[in-house]
C-alpha cells in the first residue's frame, strides 16, 4: 500500500529503504477480521471482543498438533498495507513526533504485529480466538505458545510524555 493511503503528516520523515531485502519469509496463513479497513480496526486487541480466525495454509497444519495446550497465543503478522520507512511519526494522540522505535504503530520499516490472543477453538487448520486488531486478510507469520511465567513483564512501564533521545 502507498504512503498517500495512510498520509504522511507533518513532522514525518521516512527512510530511504534498500533495493534489496536481507531475508526472505513465507506467510503460513491469514487472519481472518470483521474490519475492511484500518479506520475499522480497534488500536489494539484488548478493545474488541469480536471473534476472529487464524487461517493456517493447509501445509502448515501438523505445526498446530498440540495446540489446544495453550490458552493464549502470540499471532505475528505482516501488516501488508502499512506504509513503509517511516522513522518519525506524528500519532494522534501525542503532542508532538515520536520515533517509530517507541510507538506500536504499523507503519515501520519492516511491518512485523503481534497480539495476544485468547485461544478458543480449533477446527483443523482453523484457530477461533479473541484479541487481533488488523485488517481482514492479512498474512500470517508465525504463531507461539504464550507463557505467562516468561512472557509477563507486569512491573514494565511507558513514559507517555515521551523522553527524548
Amino acid at each position: 500500500m502507498s504512503t498517500d493511503e495512510f498520509g504522511i503528516r507533518p513532522g514525518e520523515e521516512m527512510a530511504s529503504l534498500p533495493a534489496t531485502f536481507d531475508a526472505g519469509l513465507h506467510f503460513i496463513g491469514r487472519l481472518r477480521t470483521p474490519w475492511r479497513s484500518r479506520s475499522e480496526c480497534p488500536k489494539n486487541g484488548l478493545q474488541t471482543d469480536a471473534l476472529c480466525t487464524v487461517e493456517v495454509d493447509a501445509a502448515y497444519v501438523p505445526g498446530l498438533r498440540n495446540v489446544m495446550g495453550c490458552f493464549h497465543l502470540i499471532v505475528l503478522y505482516w501488516m501488508d498495507r502499512a506504509t513503509r520507512g517511516l522513522l518519525v511519526q506524528q500519532p494522534r494522540h501525542a503532542d508532538g513526533p515520536r520515533g517509530t522505535f517507541s510507538l506500536r504503530s504499523p507503519a515501520r520499516p519492516n511491518p512485523i504485529a503481534l497480539s495476544v490472543v485468547e485461544l478458543l477453538g480449533r477446527e483443523g487448520g482453523v484457530l477461533r480466538v479473541r484479541g487481533l486488531d488488523c485488517i481482514d486478510g492479512t498474512p500470517l507469520l508465525d504463531i507461539k505458545p504464550y507463557y505467562a511465567t516468561t512472557d509477563s513483564r507486569p512491573e514494565a512501564q511507558v513514559d507517555r510524555a515521551g523522553a527524548p533521545s
